[in-house]
């Protein structure tokens, strides 16, 4: 339900209308609770990402109506990983784990746009083309000032979730974030491949990048970091060099390509955060960690912030809403998996990246040993679809 004016006062209030917040406010309105969703975009706009979700993601969207069959989604149903110029590779397959798929390959502006559809026809209330200018936190609730069509309007909260990708971070003086930059630049291209994919996503640790291709539709979107200095050399590369430098990469796992459409680059950078809750307000998605792609974790792991939240606050006092006690118990909920993942991506970065032959023997050996070692690649498989629990 969109709101064209806000209330005085809510139990919680969700800045942030993207999966990740639409997913807690569908929970929440769901159980009856008193919660109001803003978003400063009234509309999404265009956006060339292809996003890889897990299982674990799909089921947890599908329950409060934010999937739908016109998503177009692509499944995933095995994982390839591979390194350059080794026999080191192992497969991740969704058999293995008596699962239909792994996952799914949707367009981000479609699930986002998804959401916001869901959003205006649901009960839920939102607000969207309303931009949160300041937070003022005192003891026992959020005083928030709101830029919207109406000019500015006041409301306050018991507890304020912030899933705005970390746009508001600032004001908060006792949220303390780390950014670690990459020195690397994503392009993202869509590339259609001389054979049928059949559902296979690719993880290619080349010499010189880490590189993934995930199905969508019948292509491959493909993310390819690199310094910036080569990313400006690539974007600006002919069709036919450019698929040729990526055939290049793959060569003895793909046939090649036969076309690539245009391409776009993004800078990468890790973002952390000492705490994810501070005084009435927490973090989750994105404005908690922003991880690079290398793995495909980042949604997944603000969906599974979204879901441990929402299953919290739904089981709470109203009472209890902000309250120290209640954030500090969600902070220990999702510490173990937000660390090790972040932890983990971040390690494929500085491990693989490397050029030691020492380290590259040593990288094929532990791709050998995981495909030939059941439990081992199982759970490793399990961890990737729904996180360490």
């Amino acid at each position: 339900m969109l709101l064209d004016k806000l209330p005085l006062h809510v139990d919680v209030l969700i800045v942030g209308g993207g999966p990740v917040g639409a997913l807690v406010l569908q929970r929440l309105a769901a159980a009856g609770m008193d919660a109001l969703l803003v978003d400063a975009k009234p509309k999404i706009d265009a956006d060339p990402r292809a996003i890889a979700l897990s299982w674990a993601s799909f089921e947890a969207l599908n329950r409060v109506g934010l999937w739908a069959d016109n998503l177009n989604a692509t499944a995933i149903k095995q994982v390839h990983i591979s390194q350059q110029g080794t026999i080191g590779r192992t497969e991740l397959k969704a058999a293995d784990i008596s699962l239909p798929a792994l996952g799914f390959v949707v367009a981000y502006d479609k699930l986002a746009s998804h959401a916001f559809n869901t959003l205006s026809q649901s009960p839920a209330k939102a607000a969207l083309g309303f931009r949160v200018n300041t937070i003022k936190r005192l003891a026992r609730f959020a005083q928030i000032s709101v830029d919207g069509p109406n000019g500015e309007e006041q409301l306050s909260a018991r507890l304020v979730i912030l899933a705005d990708g970390g746009q508001l971070i600032s004001q908060l003086d006792d949220i303390k974030q780390t950014i670690k930059p990459y020195q690397q630049h994503a392009i993202l291209a869509r590339l259609t491949p001389l054979e049928p994919h059949c559902g296979t996503a690719y993880e290619r640790f080349a010499d010189d990048a880490t590189l993934a291709l995930l199905p969508n539709g019948s292509d491959y979107m493909l993310v390819w970091p690199q310094s910036p200095e080569l990313a400006a050399e690539r974007l600006a590369m002919s069709d036919a060099d450019f698929i040729a430098a990526v055939t290049q990469r793959f060569s003895g796992r793909i046939a090649g390509f036969s076309s690539v459409g245009s391409r776009a680059s993004w800078p990468l950078a890790l973002k952390t955060l000492a705490s994810v809750v501070g005084q009435r307000v927490v973090l989750i998605g994105n404005a908690a960690q922003t991880l690079h792609p290398v793995a495909g974790q980042g949604l997944n792991l603000g969906l599974r912030d979204a879901t441990t939240l929402a299953e919290l606050l739904i089981c709470s006092r109203q009472d209890e809403l902000g309250e120290p006690e209640q954030l500090a118990r969600y902070a220990r909920l999702r510490k173990k998996d937000a660390g090790l993942v972040t932890h983990f991506t971040d390690g494929l970065i500085t491990i693989f990246d490397q050029p030691s032959p020492l380290l590259k023997h040593g990288r094929s050996l532990g791709l050998i040993a995981m495909d030939q070692v059941a439990w081992l690649r199982k759970g490793f498989t399990k961890r990737m679809v729904f996180g360490a629990r």
